[in-house]
């Protein structure tokens, strides 16, 4: 288990941070694939297992939670919402969308503080 300390001048959940962590991640799985349903147990895996490698090796004090989604592109559109009662000041949350011409993927980080 890999010991986390948290900077003293640390304020907060860095959502930006988490953003860029999650995007490089679904590029690097996602980028240049086509829709194929076949794939989306490999394809959802693979984002939240790695974007939780790369948020957790930031060795900051938190506890995450990463959901991930892909849909095939349509008419009709994809929605999705989520709500929290949290400490603002230390906890946060981050979501990404992504898309291409054939799918779209929603991939919400929820951060909660752990407090030592």
């Amino acid at each position: 288990m890999e010991e986390y300390h948290r900077h003293c001048d640390e304020v907060g959940f860095n959502a930006d941070e988490a953003h860029n962590i999650v995007k490089e991640c679904i590029d690097g799985v996602l980028g240049g694939e086509d829709y194929n349903q076949n794939n989306i147990n490999q394809w959802t895996a693979s984002i939240v297992e790695q974007s939780l490698t790369h948020l957790v090796k930031l060795g900051k004090a938190y506890k995450y939670i990463v959901t991930c989604a892909v849909v095939q592109r349509s008419a009709y559109g994809f929605h999705t919402a989520s709500s929290c009662f949290w400490d603002t000041t230390s906890d946060g949350t981050c979501t990404v969308r992504w898309e291409n011409r054939t799918m779209n993927c929603i991939v919400n980080v929820f951060a909660i503080a752990i407090v030592l």
